[in-house]
């Protein structure tokens, strides 16, 4: 794969969320294209099994254990992908998490959660890595979600900061252009995850409502999200930058 624009061989990519999920997809994309990685996560259980998962692949990958939310973890992640690889060329914020429930119904904690985990984190991770990946110029992949353009009557902080993230991936791709480095997000649709896993057992009739709007006529797998993010993470799409692009089947699509 040496001459093509996918390869990412010599590359260095930071997965935060990476250990579990549309992350583990991922990391495993960049790492099956030739990227070295770094994955991020708050449970360090969960981070060392996706690394081992990872080098029984193949993969060159470190975990770091750090808390997105915070400038201090944020550049802690940052520093230990330097100490191991020397540069930082790829991000991809994936952190996030969910709570489903009316909007009357979250109290203001659960607000500022949802917004740090699913918004904060990337602003903040963004501004950990600019000073590495203008050196060379970088790429930058945020995970969005349908929520990102769909209202949701039991998601209003997920979907407001998603909403965000991908308003906050045009303003950096718009600011940093000339530094080199692209910024794109990709909205994945309804994908079979760990938090949507619960979100079906506590909304009756979910599944089937997703399947019946998805012309694909399934929920997607992690890995249909993988082929997205090796594209936006690659010298393919270096003329790519400020695009939020749904991966869902075709739900967005769909009337």
């Amino acid at each position: 794969m040496g001459g093509s624009r996918f390869d990412l061989s010599g590359r260095v990519a930071v997965v935060t969320g990476g250990n579990g999920g549309i992350g583990l997809a991922i990391a495993r994309g960049l790492a099956e294209a030739g990227a070295a990685l770094a994955i991020v996560g708050r449970d360090e259980s969960k981070n060392d099994a996706a690394a081992r998962q990872l080098r029984d692949a193949g993969a060159d990958v470190i975990a770091s254990r750090a808390d997105v939310t915070s400038e201090e973890g944020c550049s802690a992640f940052v520093d230990a992908a330097l100490a191991r690889f020397g540069t930082i060329d790829i991000l991809v914020n994936n952190a996030g998490t969910n709570v489903r429930k009316r909007p009357e119904a979250y109290g203001l904690d659960e607000w500022r959660m949802l917004v740090d985990v699913n918004l904060t984190s990337v602003y903040l991770a963004c501004m950990a890595a600019y000073p590495v990946l203008r050196r060379r110029g970088g790429k930058i992949v945020n995970i969005g979600s349908m929520t990102s353009i769909f209202g949701a009557s039991f998601s209003a902080p997920y979907g407001a900061a998603k909403g965000g993230v991908v308003q906050l991936t045009k303003s950096l791709a718009s600011a940093w252009a000339s530094d080199g480095i692209q910024v794109n997000a990709i909205l994945p649709g309804w994908i079979v995850t760990d938090l949507t896993i619960r979100g079906r057992a506590a909304t009756p009739d979910l599944h089937e409502k997703v399947v019946a709007r998805t012309p694909a006529g399934r929920w997607g797998e992690p890995d249909d999200i993988a082929g997205a993010a090796v594209f936006l993470a690659s010298r393919a799409a270096d003329f790519v930058t400020g695009t939020a692009l749904p991966v869902d089947g075709g739900y967005a699509a769909q009337a």
